[in-house]
């Protein structure tokens, strides 16, 4: 039985998690649950899982929940960036599930590995702006590191258990990263400066989040996963390739030094 902290539950990654955790009841139980603004919800989610504490973004928001749970829940709602930190370093706790967006996602993250959690990271903005302090934390706390991003999950699943110890040492030459492109990929460049936040948002293959959408967009987010990949598995830039594949069915590949090509395959929501 593994006990689950979601940082994010109310968004994509987050229902998905809480989703994996409803099919099997037996393997996962959730003791905290951190989110932003969306109280409904959050409050959908704590009836349905029962965690032991709850954080939102703002004290308005830890008030509008308690009305809407009870005033029994008083004492198990918090709020802010300490309310998170709470949630990620409940000594109950194994692991947790690190999905709020953006530099949010840093601190509890880093508090919870100096805790001795083991992380299941779908937060890249923490590895691109403190991946250093965040992989010398994990060696330190000798805890896992485990990458939730569809791209980077399917590098790990591809990769031998020791990469750890450098990509040549263990016959990988190259990771290659796939993007699609985005709703903009075939856009002429005259065009450009008049799209709209929706029509960015509007992604071609996948239904996500407006932050990550207009990342995907603009191509940031490829940037973005590949300094997230050189942390995850130890190697440079000149290791990385990005390729661009708007059929979103090969989520990320490994090609080793034999010539050999390991790759996972996806399928798009659209």
């Amino acid at each position: 039985m593994k006990t689950l902290s979601i940082l994010g539950s109310t968004g994509s990654i987050g229902t998905s998690t809480l989703d994996v955790v409803r099919q099997f009841p037996g393997r996962f139980k959730v003791a905290g649950l951190a989110a932003g603004s969306n109280v409904e919800l959050l409050r959908d989610q704590v009836e349905a899982f029962h965690p032991q504490l709850v954080s939102v973004a703002s004290e308005e928001a830890a008030n509008k929940l308690i009305n809407l749970l009870g005033k029994q829940w008083q004492k198990k709602v918090v709020h802010g960036r300490e309310g998170a930190i709470m949630v990620a370093c409940l000594a109950e706790t194994d692991t947790v599930v690190s999905a709020i967006v953006g530099a949010a996602g840093l601190l509890p993250t880093l508090r919870a590995i100096e805790h001795g959690k083991d992380i299941a990271l779908a937060n890249k903005e923490t590895l691109v702006m403190a991946g250093d302090l965040i992989m010398a934390a994990v060696a330190e706390h000798k805890v896992k590191l485990l990458p939730v991003d569809s791209e980077h999950n399917a590098i790990f699943q591809c990769m031998p258990s020791s990469f750890d110890t450098g990509l040549e040492s263990v016959g990988v030459r190259r990771i290659l990263l796939t993007g699609s492109g985005g709703p903009f990929r075939t856009t002429p460049l005259d065009k450009l400066a008049s799209v709209t936040p929706q029509q960015a948002c509007a992604h071609p293959n996948w239904d996500m989040g407006r932050k990550i959408s207009v990342d995907s967009a603009t191509m940031m987010n490829k940037g973005l996963e590949l300094i997230e990949a050189c942390w995850l598995f130890s190697t440079t830039p000149d290791h990385v390739e990005i390729m661009l594949h708007p059929q979103s069915v090969i989520h990320s590949m490994v090609e080793y030094i034999d010539g050999s090509v390991l790759a996972q395959l996806g399928q798009p929501d659209m």
